[in-house]
């Protein structure tokens, strides 16, 4: 084998520019999480916005306990998305233990590691889309059980939601949630919306809803909110794209509102 005899060094650097991507899109998801990292390639990751993804422990059954669990790891999760460099936004990308923790210490934990970025999670986005929309009466379906739904009713509630009804389908693992086909979900949603209800907030970071999103408004007639769409259109609207993707239900057509 002959060896090059010389390597030879370039004497003057290019230009570097100033990122890779011009926006930064953070992603902390569950080690189980099957749904959230497809669902943010389709609806945000584009040649202008890149999405960094960091896993954390957790382990089911989807209990309010397990789901407390998690808290400890956001800061070490957040910290390991692009060490030492800002984002645009940083997703917590579960609802029921976003419910279950709470925004503001979801918020706290991970501006531990990334000082300064807006924080996003699930339920605080469902509660801006449905703002959006500027609905006050809703249904709210769940894949979870009785005991882990009953936190995301009270969330609601004391945000100034009437909720209608509330309609949950028992399941611990959210694997098998990722496994409910789409279009059982708009059956879901039709049976899930009450009559005089303004809207739908499917929640669960777990299910293709967004997938299933425009079947399920043509289904009943009224807009539908879901975790992963509505944290999609959060994360967007603050790298400042503006674009609609009525493609991906209503609310992508919507800005996000002011305060």
């Amino acid at each position: 084998m002959k060896l090059l005899s010389e390597i030879k060094l370039v004497p003057d650097r290019p230009a570097l520019d100033e990122r890779p991507l011009e926006r930064r899109v953070g992603l902390i998801i569950l080690a189980t999480d099957h749904t959230t990292e497809p669902d943010f390639r389709r609806m945000v990751a584009s040649e202008r916005i890149g999405v960094y993804v960091a896993r954390i422990p957790y382990a089911n059954p989807t209990t309010p306990e397990n789901l407390r669990k998690m808290q400890p790891a956001l800061t070490a999760g957040a910290a390991l998305i692009l060490p030492d460099e800002p984002l645009d936004a940083i997703c917590y990308s579960c609802t029921s233990a976003s419910v279950v923790i709470g925004d503001a210490e979801i918020e706290t934990a991970i501006q531990a590691a990334k000082s300064g970025i807006p924080v996003v999670t699930p339920p605080m986005a469902g509660v801006r889309g449905l703002n959006a929309f500027g609905v006050r009466r809703i249904s709210i379906l769940t894949p979870y059980t009785v005991e882990t739904s009953r936190p995301m009713a009270t969330y609601f509630a004391e945000r100034g939601f009437e909720v209608l009804s509330f309609t949950c389908l028992g399941f611990e693992d959210d694997r098998e949630m990722a496994r409910i086909a789409p279009a059982a979900l708009i059956d879901l949603a039709r049976q899930a919306t009450h009559p005089q209800a303004d809207a739908l907030f499917v929640s669960c970071t777990a299910l293709r809803g967004a997938l299933a999103v425009t079947g399920m408004e043509e289904a009943i007639g009224r807009p539908v909110v879901t975790s992963n769409q509505a944290t999609a259109w959060n994360c967007l609207r603050l790298c400042g794209d503006e674009t609609a993707h009525p493609e991906f239900g209503r609310l992508m057509t919507l800005p996000l509102p002011r305060g």
